[in-house]
């Protein structure tokens, strides 16, 4: 191009370079040994996490000690090709909600808990394993989103979910006031499971028709086991999803994954730094 000359920018992108990597060669060619240091912790948080984004790369790395921005984390994942990417989904059912039993008011609406055991936010949902569909039942804490109680079953009925209750009170103690808030799913109104409520004292709660908002915290949940877990294992057999998907719930989703809800903390951490635990 005689007597013409291209903006940086310009040589930037035909060049497919950003601007801060052709400064930063100007600089000095090589990266410093601080950057290559930090290359290799973001790159060994991303394969420890590997659902993990730009934010929670950021927070893993300030939790241990280092000095860095989600701006800079962002580029050094780009650079190696480190952003997490969608897994592909289907869908399946899991709701009978048109029947004849009673349901409960929704006693969630402008209701923000501010300890545990004030409000337990309960679901199903299912796993695909090689040759068939199981049936996964859990209660979520709504203050420090720790999963307290689940159960993983071939049955889709009141016991799956009556089994995932009874192992969240083994490990809670029952407030008064506790709210208990789950769709209008067959398996929640069923006798068994409305009595065991109220043995317990504890008020039902059920989502309004129609509003899916209403049960967003363990649906968030949902998303993170299959994103992070389900969708990145092929399960054969109903026991190995059991110890897999236990495994992640106890030792990785309760104690070491950060939550942006709790200001980048574990729900157990969450929950020791404020005293909860009972």
């Amino acid at each position: 191009m005689t007597g013409r000359s291209l903006s940086i920018t310009a040589m930037c992108r035909l060049a497919g370079v950003s601007r801060a990597s052709f400064y930063r060669f100007l600089a000095g060619g090589e990266a410093s040994a601080e950057e290559c240091k930090l290359r290799d912790a973001v790159e060994r948080a991303a394969l420890a996490w590997p659902a993990y984004g730009s934010r929670r790369i950021t927070a893993e790395l300030q939790r241990q000690d280092w000095e860095v921005n989600r701006k800079r984390v962002q580029r050094l994942m780009r650079e190696g090709s480190l952003l997490c990417l969608r897994q592909p989904t289907c869908w399946l059912a899991t709701t009978h909600s048109k029947h004849p039993l009673a349901v409960f008011p929704n006693l969630t609406v402008g209701l923000t808990p501010t300890a545990i055991n004030q409000l337990w936010v309960a679901d199903i949902t299912y796993i695909r394993l090689r040759q068939e569909f199981v049936f996964l039942a859990a209660i979520l804490d709504a203050f420090s989103r720790r999963m307290i109680g689940w159960e993983l079953e071939r049955r889709l009925d009141a016991g799956l979910c009556l089994t995932a209750l009874e192992n969240a009170l083994q490990g809670r103690k029952v407030r008064p006031g506790l709210i208990h808030h789950s769709d209008r799913g067959v398996q929640y109104c069923s006798k068994q499971y409305v009595e065991m409520l109220a043995r317990q004292a504890i008020r039902g709660s059920m989502a309004r028709t129609g509003n899916p908002y209403d049960n967003a915290l363990v649906e968030r949940f949902w998303r993170t086991l299959k994103y992070e877990q389900v969708y990145r294992e092929e399960y054969r057999t109903l026991e190995q999803a059991r110890s897999s998907i236990g495994e992640f719930i106890e030792r990785i989703y309760n104690e070491r994954r950060l939550h942006s809800a709790l200001g980048y903390q574990p729900p157990a951490e969450f929950e020791a730094a404020r005293g909860k635990i009972q």
